[in-house]
């Protein structure tokens, strides 16, 4: 079933392409992150090598191609977050339900959200798994959402044009994107706890340390 799907979306991906090239790029993001069915190293490692590498175009497209791609999954991500924030629980409950999203998965998200704060929102984009999942709970909580779309962007790019780049140099070989997710996956997740970790503690001791304003 994984393997269809995932062919379907190859075959789909590579016709829109052919057609709009970045903006198709953009669009697809769009989809991926406000429903979480598509995955972005197959979006994201064939626009490196198709849009840059099999055209020989210079390595700075990487990062032209990474700001496409953040637009579009910010926009994604702020459709997800706005349904969650607007519809609440029982409408994420519906929608989980029909694109078979595992309610565990949302609940472990909201545990990390709540954990972690807006860090996770950040560094949450660059852990498979997570990345998609997080808006939910962002929205629930009703995160401020220009802190929602700054975290979300600045996570998205970094996301975005990594895997753009993987594409880039493994050429032909894009598809081996996804071998080294998984295999490289523990050590993804273990270095982006670290990183909320140390944000969230840096933010409290900045708040422990800010002066305390006295009437006088």
């Amino acid at each position: 079933m994984i393997d269809t799907l995932e062919t379907v979306i190859l075959s789909a991906a590579q016709t829109i392409y052919d057609a709009w090239g970045w903006f198709g790029v953009a669009i697809l993001l769009v989809f991926e992150n406000a429903t979480g069915i598509t995955p972005s190293e197959i979006i994201l490692g064939l626009a490196g090598w198709m849009l840059i590498s099999e055209h020989q175009l210079p390595i700075s497209m990487i990062f032209v191609g990474g700001l496409y791609a953040a637009i579009g999954s910010t926009v994604g991500a702020s459709i997800t977050y706005w349904v969650a924030r607007l519809g609440g629980r029982p409408l994420v409950d519906k929608l989980a339900h029909w694109v078979r999203i595992d309610p565990a998965h949302i609940a472990r998200a909201e545990n990390q959200f709540h954990r972690w704060g807006a860090g996770v929102v950040l560094v949450g984009r660059v852990m498979p798994g997570i990345r998609t999942l997080i808006n939910i709970p962002a929205g629930l909580a009703r995160m401020p959402f220009l802190t929602f779309l700054v975290a979300t962007f600045i996570g998205a790019y970094a996301w975005c044009t990594l895997l753009i780049g993987a594409g880039y140099v493994l050429g032909h070989e894009w598809a081996l994107i996804s071998h080294y997710l998984k295999q490289y996956f523990p050590y993804l997740l273990a270095g982006g706890l670290a990183v909320i970790a140390a944000y969230v503690l840096l933010t409290r001791r900045s708040l422990q340390l800010a002066p305390v304003r006295t009437d006088e």
